[in-house]
């Protein structure tokens, strides 16, 4: 049986821009973008976009299309990122598991 992990608040703006590194220190992306859901007065974040195709979300581009080219973005749920230490984002997963859009 999985162990849920504790509840977490730690303001928007503290991890965005953020670098997000595999378990053996490799840098994913950095965190440019949250996918939340509302949950009466408090948000959850569900979805955590890195790199450049999440700077290009968060800026609302349409399309995510940048001098002519198609801009990917890595996304992890919601428990693939290790916020214990919020300064220090680790992935919880291989970086295969997570999905590219």
């Amino acid at each position: 049986m999985t162990a849920v992990p504790a509840v977490i608040s730690i303001q928007a703006e503290v991890l965005l821009n953020l670098r997000v590194r595999a378990r053996n220190g490799r840098v994913i992306g950095r965190i440019q973008e949250l996918r939340v859901v509302s949950r009466g007065d408090r948000y959850e974040v569900r979805e955590y976009v890195l790199g450049p195709g999440g700077l290009l979300e968060r800026l609302a581009i349409i399309g995510r299309h940048f001098a002519g080219r198609r801009v990917r973005s890595v996304v992890a749920r919601w428990d693939q990122i290790d916020l214990s230490h919020p300064d220090r984002p680790r992935l919880t997963c291989d970086r295969a598991e997570l999905r590219t859009e």
